[in-house]
């Protein structure tokens, strides 16, 4: 199976299969993103430290079903990539991720209300593309350069769908769990 063959399963679809029960389904957002909604019986094991051989072996069966989600989906996807280059054969990336499952009424668990990546991304690059430009018209044409670059890494992430800023921001302590546990745990 290639990563193109993942399942994508409707969260209705995903509903029937939760109410059989039994199903494995991991989370691959940030940790704080998790502890604020979830679906209810989710685990944890956020992209950037998401590890197949890992998983494989806590349990060496490949063709066992093992369903993915993230906020909306995209996450969802690459970790299916993932997952399905490492040999799992029965990928399932939830469609619309975990607002769609909510939305469709699926059992989710609340916690505080936390930023998401998404919006620290745009924040990040905002504010460092507006230093960049201040600092350009003030002390030193240089300076153009930061946001030239940021936009240069805005227009790459587009085009790639990888986001480098995404990526480090995710690494940040408030983004990890509490205690300093690491995110690829449990």
């Amino acid at each position: 199976m290639t990563a193109a063959e993942c399942t994508l399963l409707s969260p209705a679809a995903f509903a029937q299969r939760l109410a059989a029960g039994g199903v494995e389904l991991i989370d691959v957002r940030t940790p704080t993103e998790f502890a604020e909604l979830h679906i209810e019986g989710a685990r944890n094991l956020p992209l950037p430290f998401l590890d197949p051989h890992l998983l494989r072996a806590e349990n060496p069966d490949t063709a066992r079903p093992i369903h993915v989600v993230c906020r909306t989906g995209n996450r969802s996807r690459k970790a299916c990539e993932a997952l399905t280059a490492a040999g799992f054969t029965n990928v399932v990336n939830i469609d619309g991720g975990t607002l769609a499952c909510e939305a469709a009424g699926l059992p989710v668990v609340r916690g505080r209300k936390v930023m998401s990546l998404e919006r620290q991304v745009r924040i990040a690059a905002g504010g460092i593309g507006f230093v960049g430009a201040m600092l350009a018209l003030t002390v030193d044409e240089w300076f153009a350069g930061i946001p030239a670059f940021i936009g240069a890494g805005l227009v790459f992430a587009g085009i790639s769908d990888t986001c480098g800023m995404g990526m480090l921001i995710a690494k940040l302590p408030w983004n990890r769990r509490a205690g300093g546990e690491s995110c690829a745990a449990k």
